[in-house]
């Protein structure tokens, strides 16, 4: 091993800590996957019973619509970090989340539009038209749920 190569330690988090990360914090990166091809964006969520909320703005032929429709186990990752006393050092927390991703149907009441507001950002739109973008609602069942911090 290279001797010049510096290491922090990270320690597992307890659930509830895991928890507050991802009430408190609001924004990650979802990854997908279609067969060898991986697929990742920066997206807001809302945390609850569980479960990520995702709110996307989708075209139907985009790219993120072909991820979200051919993943089985889509992967999100929540971070912070922040810096201390010491310039060189920095500390911080990730959290992964594993679990199927699937649309939330129209119909369903986690689409109340004001709590919908309340929840999210606004969705952040790049070179479409606003009558091309579908918003929708995704869930990610968290299976497996780790927190990392140093």
């Amino acid at each position: 091993m290279d001797p010049d190569v510096e290491f922090a330690y990270t320690y597992g988090m307890e659930e509830s800590e895991v928890a507050d990360c991802l009430t408190e914090r609001h924004h990650g990166v979802l990854s997908l996957a279609e067969g060898d091809e991986a697929y990742a964006f920066p997206v807001f969520h809302h945390y609850e019973d569980g479960s990520l909320y995702f709110r996307l703005g989708v075209t139907p032929d985009s790219e993120k619509r072909a991820f979200l429709d051919s993943t089985a186990t889509a992967t999100y990752v929540a971070y912070a970090t922040e810096p201390t006393a010491d310039p060189e050092e920095n500390t911080g927390w990730s959290v992964v989340a594993r679990g199927p991703i699937q649309e939330v149907p129209h119909d369903d009441p986690t689409y109340e539009a004001v709590e919908i507001n309340d929840r999210y950002a606004p969705i952040r739109i790049f070179d479409e038209s606003l009558d091309d973008v579908d918003v929708t609602l995704y869930e990610l069942r968290i299976e497996e749920l780790t927190g990392r911090q140093n």
